[in-house]
């Protein structure tokens, strides 16, 4: 029985096509919805702008690494791009150094999108995600290309382990350094071809080198965000590629493996990219109403006689509370006693902006009223 061939064994690769003539509609509509979303960003100015940028780099992080079935803390993440953002949120939990390094390539890549991208800064990326050498139980080489054989495959795998699902073989390890040179200058220096279709291609490129021994997929996504924050001609980001791919995860991995198996006439993908593109750009429009929601609440109430700990409280209950909020919990997170939550709850009630809870049953808990 004939051998599957894949994309990248094929007579011509990398040399990539597509029908430029099928896939102008909904790039035009795309970019139309992109052009329309950064021009609604820029006019709410520089502090909503920072707001939106940490609310979507955090989900980003997070769905880039659900989609590989790995779940992150979602306040380790929210902090630490916080901080490396320089805006200050209420009740930052610390991360610990697997959070903090993939934080710090999604920011390297976003926020330091000109910079030209080099094999030392992949790799620099690949070890901030591993920082113990280690994926799970498993020991890799962090830091490096990969180094297998053709005898030992590099499969591209999903499902739970002991039911994965095998979608294509990446080229031998010995052919990493070669092709990743080959992808390296062509990201740096290809300027002809329409930015946002670049960051389609940069993505199915990325994916089917596979160059490193583990995290392909999420620093796939980091390098395709480069190019789309370089299609957008800025640092912030208003959209989540990765949330999206992340709701449509079986049909990613679907035309994945469809593309990988089928020719270098790769039109398909990029309808499918543009498809999920669009689709990110239109679902940031509830995440960016929460951002107003938030600001329109302190413009109103942050000149309000308010003390540290109803400060402290009211962020987090803005910012999505973990149960019902009583004067017990209140204490614990304030660092106060339960007297002193008592008085801070009390004094919200009478402002307006608390409320009991009538669903709490026999035990007194408070809801955020003030806040639509």
């Amino acid at each position: 029985m004939k051998k599957q061939a894949y994309i990248h064994q094929l007579p011509g690769w990398p040399k990539f096509r597509w029908d430029i003539a099928a896939l102008a509609p909904i790039l035009a509509e795309t970019r139309h919805r992109q052009g329309l979303l950064l021009g609604h960003m820029q006019a709410l100015g520089f502090s909503l702008q920072g707001e939106a940028t940490l609310e979507t780099i955090t989900l980003d992080v997070l769905k880039s690494c659900e989609i590989e079935g790995e779940h992150l803390n979602a306040k380790q993440v929210r902090s630490s791009v916080a901080h490396r953002l320089g805006i200050a949120i209420a009740g930052a939990t610390p991360a610990d150094r697997h959070v903090d390094g993939v934080v710090e390539m999604m920011l390297d890549a976003t926020q330091n999108y000109c910079r030209p991208l080099d094999a030392e800064r992949l790799c620099a990326w690949h070890a901030s995600l591993f920082p113990a050498g280690r994926s799970g139980m498993r020991k890799i080489i962090a830091g490096e290309w990969r180094k297998n054989t053709s005898d030992d495959p590099m499969q591209v795998v999903s499902g739970a382990a002991g039911r994965e699902k095998v979608h294509f073989e990446a080229p031998s390890g010995d052919q990493v350094p070669k092709e990743m040179d080959t992808f390296i200058s062509w990201f740096n220096n290809e300027t002809y071809l329409d930015p946002v279709l670049k960051a389609g291609v940069t993505h199915l490129w990325m994916l089917t080198v596979h160059p490193f021994d583990d995290g392909n997929g999420r620093i796939a996504r980091a390098v395709t965000d480069m190019q789309l924050a370089r299609a957008d001609g800025s640092s912030r980001r208003f959209y989540s590629m990765s949330a999206e791919i992340r709701r449509h995860r079986r049909q990613y991995y679907e035309i994945i493996e469809k593309t990988q198996k089928g020719s270098l006439d790769i039109s398909h993908w990029l309808d499918w990219f543009l498809g999920c593109l669009r689709s990110a750009i239109a679902a940031s429009e509830g995440q960016l109403s929460q951002v107003l929601k938030k600001s329109r609440f302190w413009e109103k109430h942050g000149s309000r006689p308010l003390n540290p700990r109803q400060r402290l409280l009211l962020g987090r209950l803005i910012d999505g509370f973990d149960g019902r909020l009583n004067t017990s919990k209140w204490a614990k997170i304030a660092k106060c006693s339960q007297d002193t939550a008592g008085r801070d709850i009390q004094g919200l009630v009478e402002l307006g902006i608390l409320d009991k809870d009538k669903g709490a049953g026999r035990s007194t808990a408070y809801l955020l009223m003030d806040y639509d």
